[in-house]
């Protein structure tokens, strides 16, 4: 069955089947609503059922129960059981030309960690894509399958991608990468995607990476040097242990050429003797030790779904964050493969 959608005080309407997300059918019908990590963790996409039934999409442990009465739902997972009215935060015309599929050279691999690999892509002589720093891609391998991977470099080295990789045990595209994957090998790339990206604003901006969520904010900030931005900023990167700061000494000299940047590396399981001298606990409660509040802030957080949901939280309900300046990209693991 189909149903239609009215997004309220705009004159835009769309068809979704019973079984398919409101967001995914406004993206079928040419329309783009915030959305990040498509799996109901981030709440990039939440909207309000003015009118309407749905099924899915409660969010729970991301929308608040006020919200929830007031009719909020995260539109990646919510299906429509009727026609509905749903208020967005913003839609607009998808450009058919923004996104691009490309046959993608494998340029260098460097192990930067035990479990992290960063893959370096360059595309075909005079072929570059646009896209904005945070957003990510998507990578085909051989057999058709897609992993999401976001790009670490900034959108002015627009004539290829660095994707920070970390291997997963029993990871389909790990072993792919480490059996099938070599330099000068082709690899199919969509891109961009997502809703992550830095916002053009004055505000401080507070990042939070949890591992390889490195990866998104190093664009940002990249993006941001070259553009002599000078906007306040502080990294908050988590980690189990120091060798999982697999860049570490980046944001460090980021720090100490740049007044408005100021990196906070933070490890949660530091063991006794080792001789680190930093922070010591979860990655946000080290935000939450430096700010009594975050009223006056955006807050850009990628990393573990744990990190995001703690994250936000916390920021808004105990540091006045507000809720549409929290910014994030969970990174959700896939399903081992199996023999």
């Amino acid at each position: 069955m189909q149903y239609t959608i009215r997004i309220d005080q705009r004159d835009i309407e769309f068809p979704c089947d019973a079984g398919q997300s409101v967001l995914d059918g406004a993206l079928a019908a040419g329309y783009e609503i915030p959305y990040s990590c498509r799996t109901g963790i981030c709440g990039s996409c939440r909207g309000k059922i003015v009118a309407g039934e749905t099924r899915g999409g409660t969010g729970e442990g991301v929308l608040g129960e006020d919200e929830r009465r007031e009719g909020a739902v995260l539109l990646c997972q919510a299906r429509p059981c009727s026609d509905l009215d749903v208020a967005v935060r913003d839609i607009e015309r998808r450009d058919p030309a923004a996104s691009k599929t490309v046959a993608a050279k494998v340029y260098r691999m460097t192990r930067a960690a035990h479990d992290v690999t960063v893959l370096q892509l360059r595309f075909p002589a005079g072929t570059r894509v646009r896209f904005k720093a945070g957003q990510y891609l998507h990578a085909r391998m051989a057999d058709g399958t897609i992993r999401h991977f976001s790009m670490a470099n900034p959108p002015q080295q627009s004539d290829g991608v660095e994707l920070h990789i970390r291997h997963v045990p029993g990871g389909k595209f790990s072993a792919y990468l480490a059996e099938s994957v070599q330099a000068g090998q082709i690899l199919d790339v969509s891109l961009p995607f997502g809703d992550f990206y830095l916002r053009d604003s004055s505000r401080p901006a507070v990042l939070v990476a949890s591992g390889t969520g490195f990866a998104p904010i190093k664009s940002m900030v990249e993006d941001a040097i070259k553009r002599k931005l000078e906007r306040p900023m502080t990294l908050y990167w988590g980690a189990r242990r120091e060798e999982d700061l697999y860049m570490a000494e980046l944001p460090r000299k980021w720090a100490g050429k740049h007044a408005w940047f100021s990196f906070v590396p933070v490890l949660s399981d530091c063991p006794e003797g080792s001789g680190w001298q930093g922070r010591e606990g979860f990655v946000h409660q080290a935000v939450l030790d430096d700010f009594a509040s975050l009223a006056d802030c955006e807050v850009y957080a990628c990393g573990s779904p744990a990190m995001i949901s703690a994250a936000r939280q916390s920021f808004v309900h105990e540091r006045e964050l507000a809720s549409d300046r929290f910014y994030c990209d969970a990174f959700v693991p896939m399903a081992p493969q199996t023999a």
